[in-house]
């Protein structure tokens, strides 16, 4: 089983590069894999230390079973162990899980991104169990919990992380967007699951808790990992100007989207719209069409993704002609 270690630095999400026509409800092999190799190819390169693939940006929910298999054996195969790869299983029962996931661990996955079953809310009872059995059934299968709470119509609440370092060991790290009693989960948890913030978010949970915040994930590393690696390079140096000034690109990318992620109920419902038309515009990969039923979005939310993709390219470019000046330099060019 790996350890906390493994988490950090940046943890990509991949979308589910999709096939022009994907987005017809008739579509089969939807998977458009050269783009989805040569995305995780180009992310590895330019700096990822980890690779999560089909969350909700990955369109988990909406991929019949054989693009699903497709989509893992892509991943596993082109990573080849190259940094740490967790796949996404969730599904609308245990078994249907289990059966994903024995294809996930059959084919060389690191772990999985694992949300609750999506159509009951479950318990806290029933949480802790949930994560209980999949451990009982793959005992050497590390899972990471996708704390989503409006995805899963469920809290996480402090019990829950207690539930989990009792029941659950194959439990060892957690993708969270917000914790503010972060401290009390880290204790709750006996230190062995390690809480994994989004790169807007980084610096807030290590001024929380320095020694446990060395990684991220991102989304938006499917726009260029660059930014997101910034933040952390400046955490990990302790250099606090280089980290507000990271921290403040990255809020100046999202400004334009801000006002969709604060209404956390529009987002739910936008989720991949809003992610896949950002990472289009950026430009550094091709997402695809979205898979139905999900495509609608209104012309003003599409430009306000748009303009956040715009941003983060920005972004990039300027950090490459920062590197290029320094790199001449160095060379007395």
């Amino acid at each position: 089983m790996i350890g906390t270690e493994a988490f950090d630095g940046l943890h990509a999400i991949i979308p589910t590069p999709a096939r022009p026509g994907a987005d017809r409800w008739d579509a089969t092999d939807t998977v458009d894999v050269d783009e989805t190799a040569r995305l995780l190819d180009a992310l590895i390169r330019d700096g990822a230390t980890g690779i999560i693939a089909l969350g909700t940006t990955g369109e988990c929910a909406t991929l019949s079973a054989a693009d699903f298999e497709t989509v893992v054996g892509c991943v596993v195969d082109t990573v080849a162990g190259r940094v740490p790869t967790f796949v996404g299983a969730t599904a609308l029962g245990t078994h249907d899980v289990v059966r994903r996931l024995r294809f996930v661990a059959d084919r060389g996955a690191t772990g999985t991104l694992l949300g609750l079953p999506m159509w009951q809310p479950l318990t806290t009872d029933t949480a802790v169990r949930y994560y209980r059995d999949i451990g009982e059934a793959f005992p050497d299968l590390p899972v990471m919990v996708y704390a989503n709470t409006r995805a899963f119509r469920y809290g996480f609440p402090l019990e829950f992380w207690e539930g989990v370092h009792r029941e659950a060991p194959t439990v060892v790290a957690a993708k969270v967007s917000r914790a503010p009693n972060l401290v009390d989960m880290i204790e709750a948890t006996g230190g062995r699951v390690r809480f994994l913030p989004n790169e807007m978010k980084v610096h807030e949970f290590h001024a929380m808790s320095p020694a446990t915040t060395t990684g991220c994930w991102a989304t938006a590393a499917a726009m260029g990992p660059e930014p997101a690696i910034a933040v952390l390079d400046a955490l990990a140096g302790g250099d606090a100007t280089a980290v507000e000034s990271a921290a403040r690109d990255i809020a100046w990318a999202s400004e334009p989207i801000e006002p969709m992620l604060a209404d956390h109920e529009f987002f739910a419902s936008h989720n991949i719209q809003v992610e896949k038309a950002r990472i289009e515009e950026a430009g550094y990969c091709n997402p695809g069409p979205v898979r139905p039923p999900y495509a609608a979005m209104s012309p003003e939310h599409d430009r306000a993704a748009r303009e956040c993709g715009r941003r983060w390219r920005e972004l990039r470019d300027r950090r490459a002609a920062t590197v290029a000046v320094a790199a001449g330099e160095a060379t007395g060019g």
